[in-house]
């Protein structure tokens, strides 16, 4: 046995998280390596998400609303997500998508910060969160200026109202230091918006601890919500009395069945709802979130650390000709990115082969590392395909 086999082999044999993986619906001789974009199925959600089918709404019908909470759920469903972000309860909801809810915390921050007009919006971003900054920016009057994450402390300003980043850089995999950015923006006036979208679920997230005003994020990745699965927006305790979002509807008015045509925020959490939710992806995700209930957040980043720190070590040895771009230890997320040659016809290759990544233009093969089903071993066998396929 090589070296890096009795790695793999020592680590998965004391990996605490190990029997999270049969919770989970993968197929024999598949590594998939891209639960950074859609997380992998648990097995018991099919049949919760039948039961709402086939039962509450069926059945049930209209009654659903309110016999199976359908009503509360954007409100319980944030509440389990909570701890997972490291939000207060009361202070997450979810609904829409990260799209939505961008252009929500970016609007709801502009007005926070009256006589201030400009947006910096991190230059390594998803591009929808730069889109919909650009939007809102249009519609407030506010200007927009890119700036790279390590330069916020330098670039923020008197005139700056909002910083938007992204906790992990998506291309890269680079983890950002939240405490210390959102510090340098509260110093200058600034609200800050994260998108953690690339670290819910895979690693430690305070947004308590570090004072953040507004964060959102998708639930399909490492949250395993599904595809489309509604995203999250969570509000610091301090300023949800004072929220004012720019997409009130009936469903976050203080009287939604009053039918009032003057609208009044709700109290709470509810206040940052807008209209239906959608009940179906939701109950989906709160099924899902069952695999969370008992995981030690703290040995999730452990594992993940290993992990990716192991698959590099493994690239190294076994596809030389692959250069790993994501940073060693806590800068990193739980994803590693290899540059190297005709990358969208190598990732097609490992594809074919039983190895499922992702390609980002022009030269990125992207592997996300999903601590609850990975295993070192999948590691491993990756690095020999792509090694034999760079060969």
């Amino acid at each position: 046995m090589s070296e890096l086999a009795e790695r793999a082999a020592k680590a998965d044999a004391n990996d605490p998280l190990a029997a999270k993986r049969d919770l989970f619906d993968l197929d024999d001789g598949v590594i998939y390596l891209d639960g950074n974009s859609l997380g992998a199925l648990p097995r018991h959600v099919p049949a919760r998400v039948a039961d709402v089918l086939t039962r509450q709404w069926g059945r049930m019908r209209i009654r659903g609303w309110t016999e199976e909470g359908w009503w509360d759920a954007p409100q319980r469903i944030g509440d389990r997500i909570a701890p997972l972000v490291g939000a207060a309860p009361g202070h997450v909801v979810v609904g829409d998508s990260t799209s939505v809810n961008i252009f929500r915390a970016v609007v709801s921050a502009l007005r926070m910060t009256p006589g201030r007009g400009e947006i910096l919006v991190d230059a390594t971003t998803f591009p929808t969160d730069g889109y919909v900054a650009a939007s809102a920016a249009r519609l407030t009057g506010a200007t927009i200026r890119p700036v790279e994450p390590k330069n916020v402390p330098d670039e923020v300003g008197d005139d700056t109202a909002v910083v938007l980043l992204n906790h992990v850089d998506y291309r890269s995999g680079r983890l950002h230091d939240m405490g210390a950015l959102t510090a340098a923006a509260h110093a200058a006036g600034a609200r800050v918006i994260w998108d953690l979208s690339h670290s819910a679920g895979a690693l430690p997230v305070d947004l308590l601890q570090h004072n953040v005003d507004f964060a959102v994020g998708c639930t399909y990745k490492y949250l395993n919500g599904g595809p489309g699965a509604p995203a999250f927006f969570a509000v610091r305790p301090d300023l949800l009395p004072v929220l004012d979002q720019p997409l009130g509807g009936w469903c976050s008015h203080r009287e939604p069945f009053a039918m009032d045509p003057e609208y009044v925020a709700a109290e709470g959490i509810a206040k940052a709802r807008a209209g239906t939710p959608e009940i179906v992806s939701l109950l989906t995700l709160d099924a899902s979130l069952d695999v969370w209930d008992d995981v030690d957040l703290a040995q999730l980043r452990a594992k993940s650390l290993a992990l990716t720190e192991f698959f590099v070590d493994c690239a190294r040895e076994l596809a030389p000709a692959a250069r790993s771009v994501t940073p060693a230890g806590e800068d990193r997320g739980s994803q590693v990115s290899l540059s190297c040659v005709d990358a969208e016809k190598v990732m097609a290759e490992l594809i074919a082969r039983g190895v499922v990544g992702d390609h980002r233009p022009p030269d990125l093969l992207r592997f996300g590392f999903t601590p609850l089903y990975t295993r070192f071993a999948d590691a491993l066998r990756a690095a020999e395909i792509l090694g034999e396929i760079l060969a």
